[in-house]
């Protein structure tokens, strides 16, 4: 059994460039060749051929500006959902191009089946980039009014943004001051995608940095394969 598996993994290691840690890889190995085999035997059979998932890096704090609208923190850490549509999440990450150029990455997520909605790249973090974002994933799902839970970045506590979720019908959720953990899973996937695409290579330009950004939110939304999504992808799993 181990010598039919040893090319598999090393097969799947090289096509997702090293980003696969033995859980994943066991999913995909499973899924894809229609195995039985446990994720303990695949970290035994990584660890002998030494193959490393890459690690995540820490994320950068930010200073908090003056809030023209606050709301409380309903979402509360409780991150289930019984359906799509139920309760976003979102955020902005800066990445950088070029000579240390930056970009600004916002986004949104789905708790239901953890898909990424709507996403927009930006040269600055400001309200349009987060108010594009939105308008982008009210557009695809006119009908969807969930709890919207972001942290307390200036474009989340405008007034020209909370009308927004007012308009659509949706109520508001912000994390508490200094509160990363209470937007955890959006934390997690920006982590996720810069182990796993980003800290992989510098990006020469905007273009394929964007280019790279959309490829990687295609294959996480189709086709990364999650536990906790009985083994299935974000959209799979919808």
């Amino acid at each position: 059994m181990n010598k039919e598996l040893i090319p598999l993994i090393k097969d799947a290691y090289q096509e997702r460039n090293g980003i696969l840690g033995y859980r994943q890889m066991a999913i995909k190995l499973n899924r894809e060749h229609n195995l039985t085999v446990n994720h303990k035997r695949i970290y035994r059979l990584m660890k002998i051929l030494h193959l490393q998932s890459v690690c995540r890096r820490k994320r950068k704090k930010y200073i908090q500006s003056t809030p023209e609208i606050t709301a409380e923190n309903i979402l509360n850490r409780e991150f289930s959902a019984d359906r799509f549509g139920e309760k976003w999440l979102t955020d902005v990450t800066e990445m950088k191009y070029g000579l240390e150029q930056k970009a600004y990455l916002s986004a949104i997520l789905d708790l239901g089946d953890k898909s990424i909605v709507a996403f927009v790249l930006g040269h600055s973090n400001n309200n349009e980039l987060v108010f594009k974002t939105f308008d982008i994933a009210h557009k695809e799902y006119p009908d969807v009014t969930p709890l919207f839970h972001s942290d307390r970045g200036f474009q989340y506590t405008s007034k020209t943004f909370h009308k927004k979720l007012v308009d659509a019908e949706m109520t508001q959720s912000m994390s508490r001051v200094s509160r990363c953990i209470d937007n955890g899973p959006m934390e997690a996937f920006w982590g996720m995608m810069k182990s796993e695409m980003y800290y992989l290579k510098k990006f020469r330009s905007y273009d394929e940095l964007e280019d790279a950004i959309s490829e990687y939110i295609s294959y996480y939304n189709n086709h990364r394969y999650q536990k906790r999504l009985n083994c299935m992808a974000p959209l799979e799993y919808r």
